[in-house]
């Protein structure tokens, strides 16, 4: 990893994630977009647990589509639309993320486009 983590002691009291990320100079960068978790075919699972893997394989591959891996996500912004389903996405990203801890935002939200998204997940990744 060519990043490194300012931890402040905020972020450990909260959750999985890292304060600040300082990344190198002249690394690549990725941004994705707000990634659902909708299949090939454009269906989403009923429930929080299923969209939450889904969004997230999306983001594994987009990354290993760049070459990078979750070690190189900077700052991940998670949008839920029901508090009640936090716990359950946690879970699921934990699990996705290992012992990765980019910076990180999660908002509950009113609404998302479609009204079937459960949740949508943002990264920024950065790699030489």
């Amino acid at each position: 990893m060519t990043h490194k983590v300012h931890n402040i002691g905020v972020a450990a009291k909260i959750g999985l994630y890292s304060d600040a990320i300082e990344t190198a100079p002249n690394q690549r960068w990725l941004f994705t977009s707000g990634t659902p978790g909708m299949d090939a075919a454009g269906k989403l699972p009923a429930d929080i647990t299923g969209q939450a893997e889904l969004a997230w394989v999306h983001i594994l591959k987009m990354l290993d589509a760049a070459g990078m891996t979750v070690n190189d996500l900077v700052k991940i912004t998670q949008y839920v639309i029901r508090a009640e389903d936090i716990p359950a996405y946690a879970k699921v990203r934990a699990r996705m993320l290992g012992e990765a801890r980019p910076a990180s935002m999660l908002l509950v939200v009113a609404a998302l486009p479609w009204p079937q998204f459960l949740l949508e997940i943002e990264a920024v990744a950065a790699r030489q």
